[in-house]
């Protein structure tokens, strides 16, 4: 099978740099990072969640009890 050429506006091409790959290559290679990364979510998948969950409160804005109610948030 033939390989496809990646497009040169592709985010990745102006990163890591990859080689070209066969379609079959191309497939293995995802479905071994999908793999992994499945491995990795079924094993640290809970503090992962604990660690983003614990980012979301650090971003929460707190209510100001000393606004008055009339007064817009922005």
């Amino acid at each position: 099978m033939k390989s496809r050429k990646p497009s040169k506006s592709s985010p990745l091409r102006d990163g890591v740099p990859l080689p070209r790959l066969s379609d079959e290559a191309a497939v293995e290679l995802y479905l071994f990072v999908e793999q992994l990364f499945l491995l990795i979510e079924s094993r640290y998948g809970a503090q992962i969640q604990r660690h983003f969950l614990d980012l979301d409160r650090h971003n929460l804005v707190e209510p100001d009890p000393d606004r008055p109610w009339d007064d817009p948030p922005f």
